[in-house]
């Protein structure tokens, strides 16, 4: 199906019979191409990896071959955002381009289905979404159509949410909610998944495709916990250096500012991040209230975009100093401080110890009251 974001990989089919290498046989018939002369691709669905291909001609493609038991295999036209998702399941398929249909096994007819179910809906709720973009830009969001608008969209996207859900926990038993794979691990969640993983030898649970997505979420919630320790390890630190330029393309060190006899709020930000922005009027407060008083704020800003970033420090009011190299998470910032999420900051000691740290709203305005007595 069409590539977006929510949708994911679909994986293996059962009960085909396997060639003497492990392989099954696939036998894939298209019609409705729009232009001939273009490629067809069939592509493995975990690698991404093209193994096979074909010209359109009349309309009209074939594709036949072998392929690993159990694999998936994505079927696209050279310039078209829709891939059909299909077992390699040993029976043959037929696809139709023109409205993107496919007819094949009863599991591949269920994947279809579920696919273009999934895909009308979230073309609603796009279009909702849009919708709730051009109001908002004529009335505030407290006008009662915003707000009945917004509200047709929570109660539409709960639904579908809800009616995805009961698809993949209904299957369970068979590899459709392998077919969506990470949708699984985000309705039903991972602890979920464990379970299913570890109380039955289901399709779902044995497939290697679940096995290695959850190795992924264990390593990446590894790492989040080193970064979570890395990041607490500081408190009571010297500040570590870096360079980033000023709005003026002048490069300057931390150490211009940190351990120069001045309190010190370093603040981690971005000008697409929202939690920021609803944060910053904090920000402000404390500045314009501590500033004469020896208390400063860097900005490293996790921004892209030049003009984007300078267009928020003007518009939020934040008259302290400012550096980006403009490299957003690859910033130098991100990894020497081991930020994985913003709003973050530090708070700095006239010596250049780091004292605390993700100080926000009420903590931040308690913590410089208490220095600042």
């Amino acid at each position: 199906m069409k590539k977006l974001s929510f949708i994911s990989l679909a994986f293996a089919a059962i009960g085909a019979v396997a060639c003497s290498d492990g392989s099954v046989k696939y036998n894939v018939s298209g019609s409705g191409a729009p232009e001939d002369g273009k490629t067809v691709y069939l592509i493995d669905g975990i690698n991404s990896e093209r193994i096979d291909s074909a010209v359109v001609a009349g309309g009209a493609f074939q594709l036949k071959g072998k392929a690993p038991k159990d694999a998936l295999l994505n079927v696209n036209i050279d310039g078209s955002n829709w891939f059909f998702l299909l077992f390699n399941d040993g029976e043959p398929v037929t696809l139709n381009a023109a409205d993107n249909s496919l007819t094949g096994s009863e599991l591949n007819d269920k994947v279809t289905e579920c696919d273009l179910w999934i895909y009308e809906q979230m073309s609603h709720l796009s279009e909702l979404g849009n919708k709730l973009t051009e109001l908002s830009e004529k009335v505030p969001q407290t006008d009662p159509e915003f707000q009945t608008l917004l509200q047709q969209y929570r109660t539409d996207n709960l639904a579908f949410r809800k009616g995805l859900t009961d698809k993949l926990e209904a299957n369970m038993d068979n590899l459709l909610p392998v077919a969506f794979a990470r949708e699984a691990f985000s309705l039903i969640g991972v602890d979920k998944v464990r379970e299913i993983v570890a109380a039955a030898d289901t399709p779902f649970g044995t497939h290697p495709v679940v096995t290695g997505l959850l190795k992924q979420v264990d390593e990446e919630e590894a790492r989040m916990k080193e970064m979570q320790e890395r990041a607490q390890a500081i408190i009571g630190q010297k500040f570590l250096d870096l360079e980033e330029p000023d709005p003026d393309g002048n490069v300057h060190k931390l150490s211009e500012y940190l351990g120069q006899g001045n309190w010190v709020l370093v603040d981690f930000w971005a000008s697409w991040c929202g939690p920021c922005k609803a944060e910053m009027p904090n920000v402000v407060e404390v500045y314009k209230k501590y500033h004469a008083k020896g208390f400063e704020i860097v900005g490293l800003s996790f921004d892209r975009q030049k003009e984007a970033w300078v267009q928020a420090i003007k518009d939020w009011e934040m008259p302290w100093i400012h550096l980006s190299d403009l490299k957003q998470w690859q910033t130098v910032a991100s990894d020497t401080y081991a930020v994985k999420a913003i709003p973050d900051n530090i708070l700095v000691d006239p010596e250049g110890t780091i004292v605390a740290r993700g100080l926000r709203g009420d903590d931040l305005k308690a913590k410089l009251a208490e220095i600042f007595v």
